[in-house]
């Protein structure tokens, strides 16, 4: 899989966070606002909407217990049972969730687990 936007990753997988005691469970990457963000692989969109904490939030259903959540975005580009192909758009980058940099927080879970999505991904 490739990452779901261009940008650079500024924040891994279970690197400390600053402003709390926990762990990045996802990725950040910094990009440009209004940025497309793609689908990471066929799935359904199971939740798009404001969230706090994400800010706008699209979740993806890909079967099999995994799922791929993309926040802090400015803008969902598809609703609530849609179906999307990998590499599809499905948002547009932004601040909307409280981190200081317009970027993606871009996490992939399996069984509601969050697992390290560069293990998975292609450069």
């Amino acid at each position: 899989m490739r990452l779901p936007v261009r940008g650079e990753l500024m924040n891994r997988f279970g690197a400390p966070r600053e402003e709390t005691a926990g762990t990045w469970k996802g990725l950040f990457i910094r990009s440009v606002s209004g940025e497309t963000v793609h689908a990471v692989a066929d799935g359904r969109v199971v939740y798009a909407d404001w969230l706090r904490g994400f800010g706008n939030l699209l979740i993806l259903d890909h079967g099999a217990g995994y799922m791929s959540l993309y926040a802090n975005n400015e803008g969902l580009l598809r609703q609530v049972g849609e179906k999307v192909r990998g590499g599809d758009p499905v948002a547009h980058v932004g601040v909307s969730g409280g981190e200081a940099d317009s970027g993606l927080y871009f996490e992939l879970r399996r069984d509601g687990k969050p697992f390290d999505p560069l293990r998975w991904m292609a450069p």
